[in-house]
């Protein structure tokens, strides 16, 4: 069992790491997060970025790119704010209490947003359960950690389902860069539903903070107000831009993340791990007891990602691509001495 005084939300904390095993070698590695260890690599940033507020122009030529790496119906389908996360805060605050029902296991923010703000929530294995009866539907596709998708025609039919009694259905698409065909931002505005895109995941570059919404028109007026003016930074919307509009570095990177994944799907099978999901940016893995593991990684420096806030998913464990050879022999060495 992990300690109950080590809490872990999310990956990515080296100091963390550190402070919690001084004594492992260095450098360390950090396999915890799904954001691609390859990133974007960061296009001129004009000084005016810096020193003037965001322009009018600046935000439209995010959003007109947005769209079309997307395949959303236009710029106006989408509000862009400061990361995902920060969508995820504001959402639950929009409407009034009610019955918010989130597919889980699943990134664990959701449920911590909607109990903050007052909601009920609770926790289903499959949406289907829930459309009828909650206000509120919540779920990711692909799904984190374990990557389970949903037709699209179904997602479609609840979102309906709900619309009519006043629900949303809130997809959150973070990791729906990998396979664009299962995104429904070409659906954006449909009635209940409600889409969250991350760019920093797929583009490597989570310290820009960038995500959107998509959303029917009210509710996107609606965060707009929320987020307030110049809700994202000068340099996060040229980076933003840049990004979204190199449509060949996009299809490049699917394939060099799919071929990462598969090799590191040979390492941990090689090193007695059943790999049960994922995605191209993470795999998860049955390790028995996922706290030993996690505890010998950290003594060897890597850096990954147990659940032991799950019920029922103490043997599961998320292991990040590793940005090199070395990186990834140092996974192996380490998985052949547990």
């Amino acid at each position: 069992m992990m300690p109950p005084e080590i809490q872990i939300r999310h990956g990515g904390d080296l100091t963390q790491a550190a402070a919690l095993f001084p004594d492992a070698p260095g450098p360390w590695v950090d396999l915890s997060t799904g954001i691609n260890p390859w990133p974007y690599p960061l296009p001129p940033i004009p000084p005016a970025a810096w020193t003037a507020l965001p322009t009018r122009g600046d935000l439209r030529a995010l959003l007109a790119a947005a769209a079309v790496a997307y395949s959303a119906p236009g710029p106006d389908s989408l509000v862009a704010a400061p990361g995902s996360e920060l969508l995820i805060q504001t959402l639950p605050r929009l409407r009034s209490s009610g019955d918010v029902a989130i597919v889980g296991p699943t990134y664990g923010d959701h449920a911590r947003a909607w109990t903050a703000a007052g909601h009920t929530v609770r926790a289903v294995t499959a949406p289907g359960d829930a459309v009828d009866a909650a206000d509120v539907v919540v779920l990711c596709n692909p799904n984190n950690p374990d990557g389970r998708t949903w037709d699209a025609a179904a997602l479609l039919d609840w979102a309906a389902r709900l619309a009519a009694r006043g629900g949303w259905l809130v997809v959150d698409e973070a990791y729906a860069d990998l396979d664009p065909t299962r995104s429904l931002c070409r659906q954006a505005g449909a009635p209940g539903l409600v889409i969250l895109r991350s760019f920093g995941k797929f583009f490597g570059l989570g310290g820009v903070r960038l995500g959107f919404v998509l959303a029917p028109p009210a509710l996107l007026d609606a965060v707009r107000l929320a987020l307030g003016s110049w809700a994202v930074s000068g340099p996060a919307l040229a980076v933003g831009a840049a990004a979204l509009a190199d449509l060949g570095w996009q299809a490049a990177t699917r394939r060099r993340l799919a071929a990462a994944a598969d090799a590191l799907d040979g390492v941990l099978r090689a090193g007695g791990l059943r790999v049960i999901g994922g995605t191209a940016l993470y795999r998860l893995v049955d390790a028995g007891d996922a706290a030993a593991l996690w505890r010998h990684l950290a003594q060897a420096g890597l850096w990954t990602r147990p659940f032991p806030e799950h019920a029922g998913c103490q043997a599961w464990l998320r292991v990040g691509l590793a940005a090199d050879v070395g990186a990834l022999n140092r996974l192996a060495a380490a998985l052949a001495a547990f």
